[in-house]
């Protein structure tokens, strides 16, 4: 389990649009991933990380999640990203993305497995 902070690229993606004012959508685009808005901090981030294994703990047997009795052992990553969410939507005005002063962009990956990727969808004029 980890964070890792894409607000850099998220803005970089951003100025290539060209957009003044409208919405910038960032979508975590795997079911066991997650991005979300927060502050920068590590201990914030360690105490995510032990809040979650409390709520969904990995375990790999099919006796904890039924998820698993599927032939999969990643029932815990899904229930962590349905706590963090899917996506985030920063409102754009004046070639500005607006954040508040410690709001950052974070990418939270629960499973560690395959490739995933990041949406970033600017809509506006």
């Amino acid at each position: 389990m980890g964070f890792i902070n894409i607000t850099s690229d998220v803005k970089t993606a951003f100025n290539e649009s060209g957009i003044r004012d409208g919405l910038c959508l960032v979508n975590a685009m795997h079911i066991t991933a997650s991005v979300f808005i927060n502050d920068d901090e590590s201990g914030l981030h360690e105490d995510y990380k032990r809040w979650l294994e409390e709520i969904a703990p990995f375990d790999p047997s099919p006796e904890k999640y039924h998820h698993n009795r599927t032939g999969e052992d990643n029932g815990d990553a899904h229930h962590k990203r349905q706590i963090m969410g899917r996506e985030v939507v920063v409102a754009v005005t004046d070639g500005n993305l607006h954040f508040g002063t410690w709001e950052r962009i974070f990418y939270g990956e629960f499973d560690g497995r395959g490739d995933k990727r990041v949406l970033v969808k600017i809509i506006g004029e």
